[in-house]
């Protein structure tokens, strides 16, 4: 049945049960640490079925020369950003979305995913923005002073220059509620995601991090957080009340830096267990997955956790 065929009483009796879902899905571990092991095979919800209907792709790309925050470090250069409107969209009301850094990585992965739980009713319908970063990796690069600095720049540029520019093209509206917005990433992109919700968390308060670079990496380098995002867990974390995110973080048995000693400042391993330990410290509502024999963004945990790190992350919401 349509949404917008049905009586006001059948919608909202539908809306309740989604609620009730979301709270109590059986799928959703409770928050702490787990462990999880090889053999790993893709979630059902990554398959496409004819009977669940599919929210439209759409992409575009954005040229330096129309950024005022990343203009180029070293030159001018274009990013593709992809934007997933469920099909179940409500034109002019406000929805919960999800922005994920690395978008190309998600493009094939987050909308059958989104469509199979939010015909299901155990996600609301969010629309997905997946953008690339500028270019590069580490130090120097545009990616890099994107996705590992340690401030509130990159959330200002999605908010100022990427969210603005969808909602006219598209004809969509983003909801101007915290709870309603999430932040997705691998490696940098998931400390970028951690950093939007940290910084902002009046702009966003779900973060997934799949591998996050929580390690010394920022560049240019900034005297206010030395050792960049390891920061989070070394001091700004534990010394700082509890802010309203809830985070969920993953890391591979055999991750980059797994065998380099904790005062390289560079080991993805420690990085994220510290980062667990400290958020568990401070009260926060966590869930880290430790993953055996798994690399760095390992794809295939990644096809295997998605969805059920998706329903985690999303527990409590309701629309306002």
């Amino acid at each position: 049945m349509s949404l917008r065929g049905a009586s006001a009483s059948c919608v909202a009796a539908l809306c309740l049960m989604a609620l009730h879902a979301m709270a109590a899905d059986p799928a959703v571990q409770p928050d702490g640490d787990s462990t999880i092991a090889p053999p790993y095979t893709n979630a059902p919800e990554l398959t496409v079925t004819g009977t669940v209907p599919r929210g439209t792709v759409y992409q575009f790309t954005m040229s330096s020369t129309d950024s005022k925050l990343y203009p180029g470090l070293t030159g001018t250069y274009s990013r593709d950003v992809w934007v997933y409107v469920p099909s179940q969209y409500v034109s002019g009301k406000p929805a919960p979305f999800i922005v994920c850094q690395d978008g190309k990585s998600y493009v094939k992965r987050l909308p059958p995913i989104l469509d199979n739980l939010i015909f299901q009713g155990r996600l609301p319908a969010m629309i997905a923005v997946m953008i690339n970063s500028g270019g590069g990796d580490g130090k120097g690069s545009e990616r890099g002073l994107e996705y590992d600095t340690v401030s509130d720049t990159y959330a200002r540029f999605i908010e100022t220059e990427v969210l603005p520019r969808i909602e006219h093209d598209y004809k969509v509206i983003f909801t101007k509620d915290p709870d309603g917005r999430a932040a997705l990433g691998g490696s940098s992109g998931a400390a970028c995601a951690f950093t939007m919700a940290w910084f902002r968390p009046d702009l966003y308060r779900r973060v997934l991090s799949y591998s996050g670079t929580f390690v010394n990496q920022q560049s240019p380098e900034n005297p206010q957080s030395p050792l960049g995002a390891w920061e989070y867990h070394a001091h700004l974390i534990p010394q700082n009340p509890p802010k309203p995110i809830r985070v969920w973080l993953e890391v591979g048995e055999n991750d980059n830096g797994s065998t380099k000693p904790e005062a390289s400042y560079h080991n993805w391993v420690l990085a994220n267990e510290h980062m667990a330990a400290a958020l568990k410290a401070k009260g926060y509502h966590y869930q880290f997955v430790f993953a055996k024999a798994a690399h760095h963004v390992d794809g295939k945990v990644l096809n295997q956790t998605l969805p059920t790190a998706l329903l985690w992350l999303w527990q409590g919401y309701a629309a306002q």
